[in-house]
């Protein structure tokens, strides 16, 4: 029966070869979204590996998180950049699941995710959820559990207010623009966890620093962050 099916399979991809999202070479038969050179050779950070990395320096002295990391640098031109695009923009939700896939099992075996009780996306605002028709970081978070079968919560934490967008804006302007924009839904539900809150990619870090202040009102909580990408500044 599998043979029958992989023949089937086959004979689809020759008349409708699926295409890897970032070079656009026809995938082979079980790699998803990406083909195995991109994935190989998308820059890795590895910052998961360096508890005093770049990432987490980012945050010190403007809120309390107990670990942090992303995935890849999102530079011009960069990989990562063209599947972030494709997920927020183009609506190629299946590139968020993947690369949360490839990202968790760095991120389990390096013992990142020890101790993580639930992962939590940060979230787009109602307005914005409709014009999109989605959140990007929630497939960033369906790949994560997918692998560390670690639950996600993708209600608790939520906008208040819509921001405007952060393009173009300062690092000081940005932090006014999401401050005290974020609220915990049920502070029970997080009380006494070790969250792990899930961006698709890190600038300057206001909107994290905010989405960590607000759950931080939740009692005896801790919070770790990741993120498929951070700008190089």
């Amino acid at each position: 029966m599998k043979y029958l099916y992989d023949l089937w399979d086959d004979f689809i991809s020759l008349l409708f070869p699926r295409l890897c999202c970032t070079c656009g070479e026809p995938l082979v038969r079980n790699e998803e979204v990406i083909c195995t050179g991109c994935q190989v050779s998308i820059s890795r950070t590895d910052y998961h590996l360096i508890p005093d990395n770049p990432v987490s320096r980012l945050f010190w002295g403007r809120c309390q998180i107990e670990r942090a990391a992303a995935f890849s640098f999102y530079t011009r031109g960069s990989k990562i950049r063209k599947l972030v695009h494709k997920l927020k923009y183009e609506g190629l939700k299946e590139a968020g699941v993947t690369i949360g896939k490839i990202y968790a099992v760095s991120l389990l075996e390096s013992g990142f995710l020890k101790g993580i009780d639930m992962i939590i996306p940060v979230p787009l605002h109602p307005s914005r959820l409709r014009k999109r028709g989605f959140n990007q970081c929630d497939f960033i978070c369906d790949g994560l559990t997918f692998i560390s079968r670690i639950p996600v919560e993708k209600s608790v934490l939520r906008r208040s207010s819509k921001s405007e967008t952060q393009t173009r804006k300062s690092r000081y302007d940005r932090w006014l623009n999401v401050e005290g924009i974020f609220e915990v839904s049920d502070r029970e539900k997080i009380a006494g966890k070790h969250i792990l809150l899930v961006d698709d990619v890190i600038t300057t870090g206001s909107t994290i620093e905010a989405c960590v202040n607000a759950l931080h009102d939740a009692e005896d909580i801790k919070v770790s962050v990741i993120a498929l990408a951070v700008a190089v500044q």
